[in-house]
């Protein structure tokens, strides 16, 4: 259908789906207190740190920090879009979902384009598998026996052939009602510019579909049978494609094996296939280039380990070099990234043929962790006997450990970088930290610490570390959005609440959608405010503990109301007077309160 789908409909959607169903279908959980905790399924664990609220109707994971609603556990864990997951939510419950401007001729006409593009994508991978068993197809079918890769390997694979033809595929899609340009779009056709005329992209190539991680097509990328270059051929960047994003199979590994512990990196697609030929089958390849930040982070989400193979020439050695400052920021505790150089000359495929899959296996294995590589790439073409030399060996290790994140594998770093060099451990953490202190803002004049009797400041503005005390706006904030039922104990006016500061605005939004939605549960507030600054800070308000017993948080909140309400109250008469008095020319209707608030402070400023 065509059309978003409307804000108030995810808002009921979630407020009846209950996570924990949602999640227990997917994960084993077991109740823990009022909450379930279970492995985490996004990344490798052996003690479960991931916990299910049943109460707040969220998800957190305490090991990888991935959290959310049923509708992002969905998201994340199925790999559906946006809509997919609340389709999928809603069928649960038996419910149609509604979109707004379904009758938007426009909206239609996109909405018929992109799924156009789906079909098409899908109807050529069909069309390339047909003709590789066609007569057409007999040079590929002996190219593919050469390369030893059996009938269920291609099968798996989806692997087909392009007929040797300019508008062999153009004419089978166009015959099925799929437009030109579409075809053009979808890197399927290429279009000359001169004269306007299209002509299919792949031709008398070995195709390999490159596939989303639901399995669906997404792109292609074919293999030349002559002499034609370039010999290796990728679809262009489309609607569904990206190549700094996607891998090829990704799917396949995860179809063999759901609970997979590590991924090694390849080249190509064909590395990846000769590789599942003999039983490896956890190899993924990046499709033209170098391996990105966004690749990692997939990967990472998957497996707590990532095995980048290269070959050991020089080209291979400075594109491992590019890989260890991509994975350097990605290794938190707990991840491994190992390197791995094939001797020269060889490559995967011809290297799992000439030693067998134990042998490579055990190369797998044995390759050099991500410490090992960083001391010896520093170290290479340097004669550590000498000051100067060490020093550049040294800058160039801290330069590295620079860009990993807080942790035990940064702290093991230094302390070995220290024993290499003969130099105190403490002079480098010194030199990192004004480093760090140099690249980052200037920091604000510290104010005077406040003394034990006052309280905290009421606005808010600074981000705070994690475990930091929270002030007197973030503990309301904290309150409504772990307790959303609190609103009916507040004041029927704001007076209480300040009107500057980022969490005293948040608040006052907060209340007023409480109280006009008449929302339950946290996950709603924060479905309702995803995607946007206000929605990060409720997140990680819902992430704190509460300290608090759930029976005396009502109490606790009037408290704080009390307090804010009579610290507003310091300001002068006039001040007040002339606050509300702007509010009422202003167009605003005062409550009743308010108003006779208004006119007492009349009588008094005419005493």
């Amino acid at each position: 259908m065509a059309g978003q789908i409307p804000q108030r409909f995810i808002d009921d959607l979630l407020a009846r789906v209950d996570v924990v169903e949602v999640v227990g279908e997917r994960v084993q959980l077991k109740k823990a207190g009022r909450n379930y905790s279970g492995l985490c399924p996004f990344h490798q664990e052996k003690t479960p740190s991931f916990t299910v609220s049943a109460d707040k109707q969220f998800y957190h994971c305490f090991g990888c920090g991935a959290h959310g609603t049923a509708l992002r556990f969905l998201m994340e864990y199925d790999k559906l879009r946006f809509p997919e997951a609340v389709e999928q939510l809603a069928a649960r419950l038996g419910l149609e979902v509604p979109r707004e401007g379904d009758d938007d001729p426009r909206a239609q006409a996109r909405e018929r384009k992109r799924q156009e593009g789906v079909n098409l994508l899908e109807l050529s991978a069909s069309f390339f598998r047909e003709r590789l068993k066609m007569s057409e197809g007999q040079q590929a079918r002996e190219y593919l026996s050469r390369r030893g890769l059996s009938e269920e390997v291609q099968r798996d694979f989806g692997i087909g052939y392009a007929p040797d033809d300019w508008e062999a595929l153009k004419r089978h899609l166009s015959a099925r009602g799929v437009a030109e340009a579409v075809q053009v779009e979808y890197g399927l056709l290429v279009q000359r510019e001169e004269s306007g005329r299209t002509y299919d992209r792949f031709r008398d190539r070995v195709m390999f579909p490159i596939r989303g991680v639901r399995g669906r097509t997404i792109a292609f990328g074919g293999r030349v049978l002559g002499d034609a270059k370039p010999k290796y051929l990728n679809s262009p960047e489309t609607p569904v494609f990206h190549k700094g994003r996607e891998l090829y199979g990704l799917f396949e590994a995860r179809q063999a094996n759901p609970r997979l512990e590590r991924l090694v990196i390849v080249e190509g697609y064909m590395d990846v296939v000769a590789l599942a030929q003999f039983g490896i089958r956890n190899a993924v390849a990046t499709l033209g280039t170098s391996t990105s930040e966004e690749h990692l982070g997939r990967l990472f989400r998957m497996v707590d380990e990532v095995v980048f193979c290269f070959d050991g020439d020089r080209a291979g050695r400075q594109a491992a070099s590019r890989a260890l400052e991509t994975v350097l920021p990605q290794m938190i505790d707990g991840r491994t990234a190992r390197f791995l150089f094939l001797p020269e000359g060889e490559d995967p495929d011809t290297l799992v043929r000439r030693e067998g899959p134990e042998a490579f296996e055990n190369r797998i294995t044995c390759a050099s962790p991500l410490s090992e590589f960083l001391f010896d790439q520093a170290a290479r073409g340097r004669d550590l006997a000498r000051v100067e030399e060490r020093e550049r060996f040294a800058s160039q290790v801290l330069k590295a450990v620079a860009r990993l994140p807080q942790g035990m594998l940064k702290t093991v770093l230094l302390g070995e970088l220290a024993r290499r060099t003969g130099v105190d451990q403490s002079r480098f953490d010194a030199l990192l930290a004004s480093e760090q202190e140099a690249a980052s803002p200037a920091a604000e004049p510290s104010q005077a610490p406040v003394a034990a009797a006052s309280a905290p400041s009421v606005a808010e503005e600074k981000p705070r570390k994690e475990g930091a005390a929270l002030g007197l706006m973030a503990r309301v904030l904290q309150l409504l959005v772990h307790e959303p039922t609190l609103v009916e104990r507040l004041p029927a006016v704001e007076e209480w609440c300040p009107e500057d500061g980022t969490d005293a605005l948040l608040c006052r939004e907060l209340v007023r959608l409480l109280r006009a939605g008449r929302y339950r549960s946290p996950h709603v507030l924060l479905a309702h405010f995803q995607g946007s600054a206000q929605g990060e800070r409720l997140a990680a308000l819902v992430q704190r503990e509460m300290l608090i017993p759930r029976e005396a948080r009502g109490q606790e909140l009037e408290g704080l109301v009390e307090y804010l309400r009579r610290q507003r109250q310091r300001q002068s008469p006039q001040e007040e007077f002339e606050a509300l008095l702007a509010k009422e020319r202003g167009g605003e209707r005062l409550p009743l309160e308010a108003r006779q608030r208004l006119q007492e402070l009349l009588l008094e400023l005419k005493r």
